[in-house]
């Protein structure tokens, strides 16, 4: 039983530092105040820190108005990439909108945030 929950304990550490391997220079931007009908658009940077070549699954917005665009090819150790998110600005008001990026071997998504307002 000792053996099994070593076991465990070593898969469940090897799991969580497999996740860490990611690392996003921002999660979130502000675009403040911008004009209607002129899209915006924010570049999320991130390096693979892993011994391994990393993959975005798909990176997903919660809705129509926000447009992201991911590389597809594999991203190499110690490798920068960045994730293009553009939101739209029809809607006047102020606006919060999230990206789900979901990465092959890891469970848990990155969420990206953007944030602002759009004036006449």
């Amino acid at each position: 039983m000792y053996k099994i929950l070593i076991v465990f304990s070593l898969f469940i550490s090897l799991k969580l530092s497999a996740q860490a391997n990611i690392k996003f220079t921002d999660l979130k931007h502000s675009f403040g105040k911008i004009k209607q009908h002129k899209p915006v658009t924010f570049l999320f940077v991130f390096k693979n820190e892993g011994s391994k070549p990393l993959i975005v699954e798909n990176a997903m917005a919660g809705c129509g108005c926000t447009t992201p665009e991911y590389p597809k090819e594999p991203i190499g150790k110690g490798k920068d990439a960045k994730i293009k998110v553009t939101y739209n600005a029809e809607a006047l008001g102020v606006f919060k909108k999230e990206v789900t990026v979901k990465f092959a071997n890891h469970a848990e998504p990155v969420v990206l945030e953007i944030d602002g307002e759009v004036m006449k």
